[in-house]
């Protein structure tokens, strides 16, 4: 077998991050945690839906506990940067997993239907498990742009990653056990994350107590038109998902739908990988200029697929294709995030980006949808195009803002 050679274990950018003391044991704990993120939708819409036989109360749910964590995810954030990582994070998983378990038995015993609601709401406790990691290699690799860029790079891959494999775990365990298999296993892994990730103080970033000249990051330059990208960005992932899977039912493979969503997830999570070896010249507002536009470029991918083969073996590789821009728009996004968020306030603005993105894709689903009606599956595709587009626009007229002097 092959020896490798210390030129190569200094040449590879991953090596170098993953041998910062305390890096491995934090990053396991922390993709332990986030796994689950990808699990509680798919898993709540089983349980829900086989229990009560309604998908519009198993979706009204779920968009509840969605429209309950945008409120309450910045309130957890700014916590977790003004008191510390592991004294919030862990009392707040606690309390998102009383919410998970109280649904889960809820559903059980036939409890009513509010009920549900109030129960999926508490989950909104749960704290941004990507956002506390990037906040430690912010706070590891403050002064090397070149690891912090590789470090981005690989939490945007572990996001990918546990999001195709998320959804597909849950689905297997509601049908092979019992249907609330999916939600008490993601609990568990939730907290049990949680608590490896918090464990690790010594690569904790400090706390940052609240001074009264301490401004929020929606006041700094430029960061309102970064999360307004992110909106957009969100529209593409969310109107991306409705309409492959009304795609593929049009085509009687409605079952293959997940699979082939998870192509685009995988073309991600590997342009991830391979941005992030690599030390790209241009200064970031350009370079997210340009990954954007790639991103709208590719996005067109589908649409061709769709309108021209008709086949879902082509949508696959499409898609396969068009998720190779996406990772890099987002490390990017990320990276300027970490630039223009003010000192002692990194956690609120990552989780203000994934609030963003969450509040994208609901829009992208529902506009998607209401096309798909009015329009057919096909159609569907010029939403993410044109979600797209948008977001090029802003980032391109808002490049200037994002040129501000980086603050660390």
């Amino acid at each position: 077998m092959p020896q490798t050679t210390p030129l190569a274990r200094r040449s590879n950018p991953y090596i170098r991050l993953f041998r910062t003391p305390g890096a491995r044991a934090f990053t396991l704990g922390n993709l332990v945690a986030r796994l689950p993120m990808g699990m509680f939708g798919v898993s709540a819409v089983i349980m829900i839906a086989g229990a009560r036989g309604s998908y519009a109360l198993a979706g009204a749910v779920t968009a509840t506990g969605l429209a309950a964590t945008a409120l309450a995810a910045p309130w957890t954030a700014r916590l977790v940067d003004r008191h510390g990582q592991a004294r919030i994070a862990v009392p707040a998983t606690a309390v998102a997993v009383c919410g998970s378990l109280a649904l889960l038995l809820c559903v059980h015993f036939g409890a009513p239907d509010w009920t549900l609601f109030a129960a999926y709401a508490a989950t909104a406790t749960t704290p941004n498990t990507g956002g506390m990691s990037r906040a430690r290699w912010a706070h590891l690799h403050r002064d090397d742009p070149a690891a912090l860029h590789t470090a981005n790079s690989f939490e945007q891959a572990a996001d990918e990653l546990c999001f195709m494999l998320g959804p597909a775990a849950a689905a297997l365990l509601c049908s092979a056990l019992f249907p609330e298999a999916g939600t008490l296993v993601g609990a568990v892994l939730l907290m049990t994350g949680v608590l490896l990730f918090a464990a690790q103080r010594a690569t904790e970033p400090p706390a940052a107590p609240r001074s009264p000249a301490a401004k929020s990051p929606l006041r700094s330059r430029g960061f309102a038109s970064l999360l307004a990208v992110f909106l957009a960005t969100g529209a593409v992932f969310g109107s991306l998902e409705v309409v492959t899977i009304a795609y593929a039912d049009s085509l009687g493979h409605q079952s293959a739908a997940g699979g082939v969503l998870a192509l685009q997830a995988a073309g991600s999570c590997v342009a991830g990988l391979l941005y992030g070896a690599v030390r790209p010249a241009r200064g970031l507002p350009r370079r997210l200029v340009g990954c954007v536009g790639a991103m709208t470029v590719l996005m067109c991918l589908p649409l061709l697929a769709a309108r021209a083969c008709g086949s879902l073996l082509a949508l696959a590789a499409a898609l396969l294709c068009a998720g190779a821009a996406t990772a890099p728009t987002m490390v990017t996004g990320m990276t300027l995030v970490q630039h223009l968020t003010p000192e002692g306030r990194l956690n609120e603005g990552m989780t203000l980006a994934v609030t963003a993105i969450l509040g994208g894709i609901a829009t992208g689903s529902a506009i998607g949808g209401r096309v798909i009606d009015q329009a057919g599956a096909e159609m569907g595709y010029l939403i993410p195009v044109c979600a797209a587009a948008v977001a090029l626009v802003v980032s391109a007229a808002g490049s200037g803002r994002y040129a501000a002097p980086p603050r660390r």
